[in-house]
């Protein structure tokens, strides 16, 4: 693949499933712009946690891995130091949300499953822009 070909058709670091997407709009109805910060295993384990736009204070150390239907998804620097090589797909299936997730309450969570990028995936990688640390 040329490196043309990589701006022109970006590897995604982090997608949704169908289900997910429409959770997502759900959500938004509810709440509001939305954002999402994965967890690092803290008081609501690994879980992707969803925000109002801005209500989660993003560090200069955090890294922007994509958007989910327009909203922005955050991991820290060093999980995502540990992560860099995989895709994150965001789920939804039932269960309790975490405590400070907007999912908190629905019946329904938000669940990340993941994939390793292949060897000319992370070589495209390498090609297209990084999120940067920090960056909204």
């Amino acid at each position: 693949m040329a490196p043309a070909d990589a701006v022109a058709h970006p590897v995604a670091r982090v997608t949704a499933t169908p289900a997910a997407l429409a959770f997502i709009g759900e959500l938004r109805g509810r709440h509001g712009p939305l954002m999402f910060f994965q967890s690092g295993g803290c008081c609501d384990g690994s879980a992707p946690m969803c925000y109002p736009d801005g209500e989660f204070n993003v560090s200069d150390t955090d890294v922007r891995l994509g958007e989910l239907d327009g909203a922005p998804f955050y991991m820290g620097a060093e999980q995502f130091a540990y992560w860099e090589h995989t895709q994150l797909i965001i789920d939804v299936v039932e269960g309790n949300g975490g405590m400070f997730s907007l999912d908190n309450g629905t019946g329904r969570r938000f669940l990340v499953r993941s994939r390793l990028f292949t060897d000319e995936e992370c070589g495209q990688l390498q090609r297209q822009p990084a999120g940067k640390p920090g960056s909204r």
